[in-house]
Order: structure tokens, then sequence, then C-alpha cells
């Protein structure tokens, strides 16, 4: 690490977890906003990996740098989704380069990792205050009055840029598509991309409300799906569902799902070295070949393809206004809170301890199923109910199996 000479006060700022478009625009905006009232801007490289050690990974940012970056997708600043342990903090980095405000961007991981640096500077008596800035393209962080994350719009427009592509070659070509798309524990982007494509099918995790999760559930529901469209005299279609479905699912209906999987060092499967769009693609076919319908499909997954497009509109003035809001929360003395910004253009401070759990978790927020909007969307959906089952024996002598409210027991 290296220092600098001058004592002029200073803001780190670093990003942890995956990319998200606006992340750019998010420091570029941070970097002239502190620049302009003589702040030194420090970014960090490779997220908190190096923090407090003796050779922080530091680039020093003025304005010609922020300028030429700000409306780049990925980051200029290098990322990691490195943890450190409580025992690893110190407080070097802050009093030997003046800093009096560390800003971290990210999501739940990260927003956790900065509320814990937080609390063990003040317990230190370290003037050095943290804001952070909600970055995830899942929009899963508990934000106020249903406000996105950044990134989340960005990664949605070219998520359904792709899903619209696809959704023509079903049309063309006659066949399905098994689509997956990213969101650790949430469903928002499938289903933001699903219903922004007027896919006939959209499963999220937050459906399965009332039952387990498991794969013959969620292949059901598209079997449903391919059912419904039959009777329209429709033999193309794609689902999109989103991998989140893998979070709340037991490791034995993993393991037992006949998916050739490598495992950890724990026994663990590991999930993130194979496409969950094949592995849905796959079940589906196997359970399409028992039934003896001829239905062809291939798997599509949208994950990283979204992740460092460049920002669109919203994203780049959403961006631009969280940056500054930093600066607007730093000046009213604002310490331990995410950064947010209302449809208004209000800036407020989101207290980190409001929304943690008693591990010092910050808490997903999931999508709302019980909302106007999802319910309507879910209108917009092609499966079988009651009505249909006369018409959908014609290919399965059960249809209530394939009943969307009785696999899901929904009223």
């Amino acid at each position: 690490m290296t220092t600098n000479s001058t004592t002029r006060p200073a803001v780190a700022i670093l990003c942890s977890g995956g990319p998200a478009p606006g992340i750019n625009t998010v420091v570029a905006t941070i970097a002239k906003v502190f620049l302009k009232d003589g702040f030194r801007v420090i970014g960090i490289n490779r997220g908190t990996s190096t923090l407090f050690t003796d050779n922080v990974d530091m680039r020093d940012i003025d304005f010609a740098q922020a300028d030429q970056f700000f409306d780049r997708g990925g980051s200029v600043l290098t990322m990691s989704r490195y943890k450190p342990k409580d025992e690893e903090f110190n407080t070097k980095f802050f009093e030997q380069n003046n800093v009096k405000l560390l800003v971290t961007i990210g999501g739940d991981d990260t927003a956790s990792t900065a509320n814990r640096i937080a609390k063990f500077l003040q317990e230190h008596n370290i003037p050095v205050r943290n804001i952070h800035v909600p970055k995830t393209i899942d929009n899963d962080l508990p934000l106020p009055r249903r406000l996105p994350t950044f990134g989340y719009h960005s990664a949605k427009s070219e998520g359904t840029r792709i899903a619209h592509t696809v959704y023509e070659d079903a049309r063309t070509s006659e066949n399905w598509f098994v689509v997956s798309s990213m969101g650790r524990e949430a469903g928002h982007l499938a289903y933001g991309i699903g219903a922004a494509s007027h896919y006939p099918m959209i499963i999220i995790p937050e459906m399965f409300n009332k039952v387990e999760i498991t794969f013959d559930r969620i292949i059901k529901l598209v079997v449903s799906s391919i059912l419904k469209r039959k009777i329209y005299g429709m033999e193309y279609g794609a689902a999109v569902i989103s991998e989140g479905v893998f979070h709340f699912m037991k490791e034995e209906e993993i393991i037992s799902s006949g998916i050739k999987f490598t495992f950890d060092d724990h026994g663990h499967p590991e999930l993130g070295k194979v496409s969950k769009a094949h592995i849905f693609n796959v079940l589906l076919q196997e359970h399409l070949a028992k039934l003896d319908i001829d239905v062809k499909s291939r798997p599509v997954e949208i994950g990283y393809e979204v992740r460092c497009v460049p920002p669109v509109a919203f994203d780049l003035k959403y961006c631009t206004l969280l940056g500054a809001g930093v600066k607007e929360l730093f000046d009213h003395g604002k310490t331990g809170c995410i950064v947010v910004v209302d449809n208004e253009g209000t800036v407020e401070p989101l207290y980190l301890e409001d929304v943690e759990d008693k591990n010092g978790k910050i808490q997903t927020r999931l999508v709302d199923i019980n909302s106007t909007d999802f319910q309507m969307v879910m209108n917009t959906l092609h499966y079988i109910d009651s009505d249909d089952y006369e018409s959908a024996k014609k290919w399965v002598k059960n249809p209530k199996e394939y009943d969307f409210n009785q696999i899901l027991q929904w009223d």
C-alpha cells in the first residue's frame, strides 16, 4: 500500500459481489462530487480482500478518469466476493490515508460486511463513516416502497432482449425453450423478464409459498403450460425459471435428480459449475418422454450475459442520484446506512441495523406474490385448470396433476 503525503481528507470506494450495470456511474459521480469539495478519492480493487492487509490494492481517481468511465458497463474497480473475518479487521488503512468515509457498493452480503466494518470502526472510536450503495441485478435488498436496486433495470432490459429473441426462435421452429435466470434467493429478475416477454410460464421460488419446492412440481408447471398451448393450437412456447428455486430446495432433491454433479470438499453439489437451464430441460424431456408427448425443448441460461452491459438511461440517472446522494448523506453526518433515492429524488438513509437479522445479515427482499401487479401477470400465463381437464385428456391421463393451482395448492 502506498500512502498519500497530503493531509487531505479521503473517501474510499470499494465494490463487492458480482457486477451490475451502473457501478461505474456510481463511482464516477461519487468521485466528482467529493473532488469538488477537495477530497482525495481512493478506489479499492478486489473488494475487501486487501483492505485490512499491508498492501491495499488501491488507485486514486481524478475528474478526467471519472468522466471517461461513468457510462461504461462492468466496473473499473475489480471486484471480489471475499468476506473478511472479524479478527482481520484493523484501522491502518483508514488512519494512514485520512479516510473520512468508506463507500461500499454491493448487494446483501456486501451490506452485511459493511455493517460489521462500521460497527468495528465505531467501537474503536475511528471517525470513519460508512455509506452503502445498493447494487444487485437480483433486486433483493430491502429498500422501502419497492424501490429497485441499481443494475436491475439494465439487466432486466438485456435479459428481455435475449428472451424475446429466444421466443421468436420458438415461434419460428415450433419448439420450446427452458430459460433459467439469475436470482440467488429472489425471483425478481426472472419475473421481470418473463412478464416483459409475455412468456406463457414464469416460475420463481416465491410461488411455492404453500408447498415444498421440488423438480417434479417445477416440471409439471412447465408441462401445464405446454398442454394449455396445445389446447390453443400453439406448438411453441417458453418458460423462465429463477435459479432461486435451488436456494430453497433440499439437497437430497438436487442429488437424486439424476443429473451428474461434481461435489465440493464438504460433499455439496457444485451448482455453479452446471447450467441450471440444462438441468430443467433434461428433466422436462424425460417427463415428456414418459407421457409420450413429442415436444422439443432447448435450454438457455440468462446470467453472466446481463451483468456487465452498459447501463440503460434509467440506471444512468438513478446511479447518478445515488452517487450524489452519498455526498448529501455524508454532509448531514449520516453513517451505517444504505443510501436511498426515491422516485421524486428525495435522498434518505436506510440504517443497516434496521434491516439486519439477529446474525447481522441484511434481510433479502422477495417478490411480493400478493401484490396487484404480480397477480395481474399471473393472469397472463398459460396453464391448465379444471376447465381444461377434458381437452387435456388428449395428452395426459390425469390432467389434475398438471393443474397450476393444484400443483402450488393455491385457492
